[in-house]
C-alpha cells in the first residue's frame, strides 16, 4: 500500500502564491484611507487600555486634561485660587453660637448631654475616691499582686517600683486624678468599641458603613477632638473623658470585627450542626475564638486612651497631663520631666500588665512544680480572693498609719537640678561647641536649610501640578481609585481655604519623615544583622513606644528650644521606634535559603543586603514608610504648642479661643491631609 503524503503547511507563513499582490511600485495595494487612520488609533486604545502601564497612564492623562483648563481659566502662582475655596467660617460660628446660647436650656442638652455629663463626673469622682481611700500602700499592692498572678514576680516588681517612682517624685495624687479618669475612659472605649466591633464583624454592610467612620476617627488629630467636646459639655472631665473615648474606641473596634471575621469556619459549622442558635454560635464559638484580638484591642485602647488623657489636660482634666500642659507653658523643662516621667511607668506598666494577660488566654496554667512560690499561692479562684483580701489589709494598715497619702518626706524633687542641667546645656550646648555647633545651630540651619526652602518650594509649586504629582503618586502605590481619593484629599484642603498652612504642615512631615526614614532604616539594618545589638535596642524601644506624644516634646525643648525644627525633631523621635521595629522585623525574615544562595555564590555582605534582603523585604519597607507618615504628622500638629505653626497652631488657637470656625476647619484639613498620605504611601492590593 502506497502512503501519499502531503506536505504541511505553518500557517504562520504563507506560500509565494499566496502573497498579497504588490502594486507596480513595489508596495503594498491601496487601502481606504479611513483604514490607515484608524491603525494609529487602535494601536494607541491598545497601548492605553491592554497595557498595565497605560491603564495606570489614562487616569492621570485625564486629570489633566480636566486640570490644565482650570489653571489657565484661574491663573496664579501655587496658592489655590479665591474662586475655588468655600468659607465655612459663618455657618460653623454660628453652630458654635447656637451651642453655646442653648447649652444650659435645651432639652437635647438637658436631658441627653446633661445626664450624660453627670453620668462621667459621678463615675471618675467614685473611682478617684477608692483609690485615694486605698491609699498608696493599698493601691501599690494591688497593682502588684495583679501583675504576680498575670505574669510573675519580675512584672509585680516592676509595677511596685513605678507606682513607688511616682509617690518619690511627689506625683502621687496627679497620678491617681490620671488614674481614674483612665479607668472610666478604658471601660467606656472597650464597650463602644466592643459594640461597633460586633457590627461589623457579624455584618458586611456595617463593616462597610463603619471603615470610613473609623478611618477618620484615627487619622483625625487628637486634639480635634476637643473643640466640639469643650462646646457642648465645657470645660472640665466630662469633655476629657468623652474625647478620650472617641480617639480610644476605633483600635478596639477593628480588632473586634477581624477575630470575629476570621473565627475558624470549621468550628462555626460544627457549633450550626449541633443545632446552636446565632446567639449560641456568638457566644460559645466566635467570641472565644477572638478572644486574642479583642484583648489585644483593650492594650491599645489602654494605651491611646492614656496618650490622650494626658492631651485632655489642655481642657481641664487635671492629674498629670495637667502639670506637663502647665510645666511646657511656662518652658519649666523639670517639673516637665517630674511629671513625665510617671506617665511614662503608667504607661509600660499597663502595657505589660494587658500583654501579660494576652499572653496567658488559650494557655492552660503551668504545672504547680513549675510555678513560682507566690503564684502558686495566688493561684485559683481562692488566689482571686487572697489578691483583694491582701489589698484591703494593706491599705487599712497605711491609713492606721496615717500614711495613706504618699509621705511628703519621702519625695525626691527633681525640677530644680532638672532645670541647673537645661541651663547648662543652654549655656554650653546651644551654641558655640566647637567644630560641631549647639543644638540651637543644628535647629537652625535644619530650618534654614531644610524646612524653609521645602515649605517655599510647595507654596510656590503651581495648585495644579501638585494636583497632578498626587494623583502620579497614587497610580504608582495603588489604582486609580487611589489616586483619586488622594487627589480629591488635596483639592478638599484647598476648598476650606488653608492651602498654605497646609503645604507648611506638609512640609515640616516630609522632612520629618525622610529624617526618621534615613535614621530607622539604619538602625534597623544594624539590629536585624546583629543579636546584640537587638537585644540593647528591644528595651528602648519599648519604653520610646508606650510614651504618650505629649512627652516627647518635654527632651527636645530642654535641647532646642520652641519653633519648627524641635516640633519635626519630636515626631522623628516618637516616629522612630515604629520604622526600627518593622525595617529590623522585615529584614530578619527574608528567606534564609536566598541569603545561603547569595553565599554560596561570593556576595559579600554588603551585596547581600542591597541585592537580596532590601528587594525581599520591600513590604515591610513600604509599611515602615506608611507608618512614619502617620506618626509623623500626629506629632508634628501637636508641635503647635512649641512653635510648630501652621495646621497645629490654628487647632491649638481654635481651642484656646472657643473658635469653631478655626479649630474644625483646621481639624478637617489635617484629615484630608493624613488621608492624602496614608494614600500614596500604602500600597493597595489592586496594584
Amino acid at each position: 500500500m502506497t502512503t501519499t503524503t502531503t506536505p504541511v503547511r505553518d500557517p504562520g507563513q504563507r506560500g509565494r502564491s499566496e502573497q498579497p499582490e504588490r502594486s507596480p511600485g513595489g508596495g503594498r495595494p491601496d487601502r481606504p484611507r479611513s483604514a490607515a487612520v484608524r491603525t494609529p488609533v487602535r494601536r494607541l486604545q491598545a497601548l492605553l487600555l491592554d497595557h498595565r502601564a497605560g491603564r495606570r497612564v489614562l487616569p492621570l492623562a485625564v486629570a489633566a486634561v480636566v486640570l490644565l483648563p482650570l489653571a489657565m481659566a484661574f491663573p496664579g502662582a501655587g496658592s489655590w485660587p479665591a474662586a475655588l475655596t468655600v468659607d465655612l467660617s459663618g455657618p460653623l460660628d454660628r453652630a458654635g453660637d447656637w451651642i453655646i446660647d442653648n447649652r444650659d436650656g435645651h432639652p437635647l442638652f438637658l436631658y441627653f448631654f446633661g445626664h450624660v455629663s453627670n453620668a462621667v463626673v459621678v463615675s471618675v469622682r467614685a473611682v478617684y475616691v477608692v483609690l485615694l481611700a486605698a491609699g498608696w500602700t493599698g493601691v501599690t499592692a494591688l497593682a502588684g499582686l495583679i501583675a504576680l498572678r498575670l505574669a510573675g514576680l519580675r512584672l509585680a516588681v516592676t509595677c511596685v517600683a513605678a507606682f513607688a517612682a511616682c509617690g518619690l517624685l511627689g506625683m502621687w495624687v496627679p497620678t491617681m486624678q490620671t488614674l481614674a479618669l483612665m479607668v472610666v475612659a478604658v471601660a467606656a472605649s472597650v464597650v463602644v468599641g466592643a459594640l461597633l466591633g460586633l457590627a461589623a464583624g457579624l455584618s458586611p454592610r456595617a463593616g462597610r458603613a463603619l471603615r470610613p467612620v473609623l478611618d477618620t476617627m484615627q487619622v483625625l488629630p487628637a486634639f480635634a477632638y476637643l473643640l466640639p467636646m469643650v462646646l457642648v459639655f465645657g470645660i472640665g472631665v466630662p469633655a476629657a473623658v468623652l474625647a478620650t473615648v472617641v480617639y480610644a474606641a476605633p483600635p478596639m473596634a477593628r480588632l473586634t470585627a477581624l477575630g470575629l471575621r476570621e473565627a475558624d469556619a470549621g468550628v462555626l459549622e460544627a457549633a450550626a450542626s449541633l443545632g446552636a442558635t446565632g446567639r449560641q454560635r456568638l457566644l460559645t464559638a466566635r467570641l472565644p475564638l477572638a478572644r486574642r484580638q479583642i484583648l489585644l484591642g483593650v492594650n491599645q485602647a489602654i494605651m491611646m486612651a492614656l496618650s490622650m488623657a494626658v492631651i485632655a489636660s489642655v481642657i481641664g482634666a487635671g492629674g498629670l497631663g495637667d502639670r506637663v500642659y502647665q510645666a511646657l507653658a511656662s518652658v519649666d523643662v523639670g517639673a516637665a520631666l517630674a511629671a513625665g516621667i510617671p506617665i511614662v511607668l503608667l504607661a509600660v506598666v499597663l502595657d505589660r500588665t494587658a500583654d501579660a494577660a494576652g499572653s496567658r488566654l488559650g494557655i492552660g496554667p503551668p504545672h504547680s512544680s513549675r510555678q513560682h512560690l507566690l503564684r502558686r499561692v495566688f493561684a485559683g479562684w481562692y488566689g482571686r480572693l487572697l489578691t483583694v483580701l491582701t489589698a484591703v489589709a494593706a491599705a487599712v494598715a497605711g491609713r492606721m498609719a496615717g500614711t495613706s497619702m504618699w509621705p511628703e518626706s519621702w519625695t525626691v524633687p527633681i525640677a530644680e537640678p532638672v532645670n541647673r542641667a537645661v541651663g547648662w546645656m543652654t549655656d554650653h550646648l546651644y551654641s558655640g561647641v566647637p567644630v560641631v555647633g549647639g543644638t540651637a545651630d543644628w535647629a537652625a540651619r535644619f530650618t534654614g536649610w531644610i524646612l524653609d526652602p521645602l515649605r517655599s518650594g510647595l507654596q510656590a509649586t503651581p495648585w495644579w501640578l501638585l494636583l497632578l504629582v498626587v494623583g502620579a503618586l497614587g497610580l504608582l502605590a495603588g489604582t486609580w481609585r487611589t489616586a483619586m481619593t488622594a487627589v480629591l484629599a488635596l483639592a478638599a484642603i484647598g476648598v476650606l481655604g488653608v492651602w498654605e498652612p497646609s503645604l507648611d504642615t506638609l512640609s515640616q512631615v516630609l522632612a520629618a519623615v525622610a529624617v526618621t526614614l534615613v535614621l530607622g532604616f539604619a538602625i534597623g539594618v544594624g539590629a536585624a544583622r546583629s543579636a546584640r545589638a537587638q537585644r540593647l535596642l528591644r528595651p528602648v524601644l519599648d519604653v520610646c513606644q508606650t510614651m504618650p506624644q505629649f512627652v516627647y516634646l518635654i527632651p527636645v525643648v530642654a535641647l532646642f528650644g520652641v519653633g519648627r525644627a524641635p516640633a519635626a525633631a519630636a515626631a522623628v523621635v516618637y516616629a522612630l521606634p515604629a520604622v526600627v521595629r518593622i525595617s529590623a522585623e522585615g529584614l530578619r525574615e527574608v528567606n534564609p535559603a536566598a541569603l545561603e544562595s547569595a553565599r554560596s555564590l561570593g556576595a559579600t555582605g554588603s551585596q547581600q543586603l542591597r541585592q537580596v534582603q532590601l528587594p525581599l523585604a520591600r513590604p515591610a519597607l513600604l509599611l515602615a514608610l506608611n507608618q512614619a507618615v502617620v506618626l509623623v504628622l500626629a506629632v508634628v500638629i501637636i508641635g503647635g504648642l512649641v512653635g510648630g505653626g501652621a495646621l497645629g497652631y490654628d487647632v491649638v488657637l481654635g481651642l484656646a479661643q472657643g473658635d469653631l470656625a478655626t479649630g474644625l476647619v483646621a481639624g478637617a484639613a489635617i484629615v484630608c491631609l493624613g488621608l492624602m498620605l496614608d494614600r500614596v504611601t500604602q500600597p493597595a492590593k489592586g496594584a
